[in-house]
């Protein structure tokens, strides 16, 4: 997937070729310390190492992958296991991110497919997404047709105008169209079925960490173009088949170390500062070493707390920028290790509506190896429960019990299973997108020759989120310190950049143009 082959079914994904140059670092040697070991750090490091930049990557953790990292727990028996920080879905249409892991694993055989996306509202209702047709807009229809949360009495109510964005979406144009309006206010004026507001719209809202009255619409409606009604590649998705660490980045460090790159875990960047001759010094542990470039891959709250201890760094507008980044709502992982198993036909992941602040279910030992081998072990489950966008005054023991209260709810058999280990996480460090917010949103380039950014919130103009953002971001940073140098760069792909439908873009780009009645 490293070149230009096609990377899923979609045959309308988009082919971004790399930026032309010397296939490596040839003459001079050149340097580059990467700030951050997950996934946009991991992109940048490797698609610098590979091209024959020196890279020393630098990760705060003791472990890789950040948001997607995991770290070794002890449980009640004395018996290790891996937490982390959630349940993450690799969908297909994922492709730069699924570039980087083919790295190791080149036909991708570390993730296994989950066989539904099921969601369930506490009010009886269940939608799936294993029939629903995948290539649109067949997947739309086919979604309303076998969706019990749409009648017709329904449908007959809903405004079809105020939908005609979702059938033409490009970047950056449905930033300008929408990016004011909350992700709220948007899905009120379709007058949606409520419960389908909930089960097939709110739940790429709520992807974010946000709640949809702080989210902007315009984020919104691209999640749902890249993964709904602009992309062949369907809603299904895969996980990995052992804990992050074993199937996706402990591979890639041993792919790093083989390409002269140097991971050093466990050591915070205190200061980073540009030099008089254009290149930088980076200090960790009271160590000085300089680089030629230097690529900022951190969260919100890493960047903010970086660019503060780095005066130098950057012009007046762009530290103000920086800034002025805020985090999500805080949101809380439990992971319960159980005495019984759940039932058989529990699915490995279910979406949920209505139970409070639950927002999914995970059945670990369903698809994850090690789990499987306690529950094997033990006749028990491993149960992961997430709720979002909570309250940042909330109790936190409350919340906890609260999960634990709505699981009983939605998987009966457990209100008489004990609770033989936990370990809940409650964390604040996804980026906000708010209504209003992209143009404050900082870019991969930045004032500063030689210092770019990387992460899921850099603005990349493409059609990508979440993941699939931060490895985007991670390679586009890459790219521009290597064509700097002369350099070839890396290929990239994307879902499809506009509607898929000629004429049905030709009726949403007449009804939303500006002026239009």
């Amino acid at each position: 997937m490293t070149g230009a082959a096609r990377p899923g079914r979609d045959r309308r994904a988009v082919f971004l070729p790399p930026p032309p140059g010397s296939p490596r670092v040839s003459g001079a040697p050149r340097s580059t310390a990467v700030v951050g070991g997950g996934i946009a750090g991991l992109a940048a490091a490797t698609a610098l190492a590979e091209r024959g930049v020196d890279v020393v990557l630098h990760e705060r953790e003791a472990y890789l992958g950040g948001r997607v990292g995991g770290w070794p727990v002890e449980l009640y028996d004395g018996t290790t296991a891996t937490m982390s920080r959630g349940f993450h879905a690799f969908f297909r249409q994922y492709y730069n991110l699924r570039s980087l892991l083919s790295r190791t694993d080149s036909h991708l055989g570390r993730l296994t497919g989950l066989p539904d996306y099921p969601l369930r509202h506490s009010g009886g209702l269940h939608d799936s997404f294993r029939r629903v047709p995948r290539t649109p807009p067949l997947s739309a229809l086919g979604f309303a047709a076998l969706s019990p949360s749409f009648r017709p009495r329904d449908l007959i109510r809903m405004n079809p105008a105020a939908a005609l964005p979702l059938l033409d979406v490009r970047v950056p144009q449905v930033y300008q169209r929408l990016d004011g309006v909350s992700a709220h206010d948007f899905l009120a004026s379709l007058r949606f079925p409520q419960a389908a507001r909930h089960l097939a719209f709110e739940v790429f809202s709520r992807s974010f960490f946000a709640d949809p009255r702080q989210l902007s619409a315009a984020e919104m409606v691209l999640m749902f173009h890249i993964y709904f009604l602009g992309s062949a590649e369907g809603l299904l998705f895969d996980v990995p088949r052992d804990p992050f660490p074993t199937a996706l980045w402990e591979p890639l460090r041993t792919h790093l170390y083989r390409h002269g790159a140097t991971v050093r875990t466990s050591t915070p960047v205190e200061h980073v500062a540009p030099t008089a001759d254009g290149a930088f010094t980076v200090v960790t542990g009271g160590q000085e070493t300089r680089h030629d470039s230097v690529v900022l891959a951190l969260d919100a709250p890493g960047l903010r707390a970086l660019v503060a201890r780095s005066p130098q760094l950057g012009d007046a507008a762009w530290r103000e920028c920086i800034g002025r980044l805020r985090s999500a709502p805080p949101f809380l992982v439990s992971r319960l290790w159980l005495d019984r198993a759940v039932a058989a036909g529990r699915p490995g992941f279910l979406g949920t509506a209505g139970y409070g602040s639950l927002d999914n279910v995970s059945v670990l030992e369903r698809w994850e190896g090690e789990a499987a081998r306690w529950a094997s072990r033990t006749g028990g489950s491993v149960v992961e429960l997430h709720g979002y966008a909570l309250p940042e005054d909330a109790d936190r023991e409350a919340e906890t019990d609260g999960l634990i209260r709505q699981l009983r709810r939605v998987y009966p058999e457990t209100r008489d299973a004990k609770i033989l280990d936990a370990r809940h996480e409650w964390r604040q460090d996804c980026p906000l997108f708010p209504v209003g917010g992209y143009g404050d949103r900082p870019a991969v380039h930045t004032p500063q020759p030689g210092l770019v950014l990387a992460g899921d919130l850099v603005r990349t103009d493409l059609p990508v989120a979440l993941m699939e953002r931060a490895a985007t971001s991670g390679f586009l940073a890459a790219n521009a310190l290597l064509t700097a140098w002369g350099v070839r760069g890396h290929p990239l792909w994307t879902v499809p950049d506009r509607g898929r439908n000629r004429l049905l873009r030709a009726l949403a780009g007449d009804r939303i143009r500006p002026g239009a009645r």
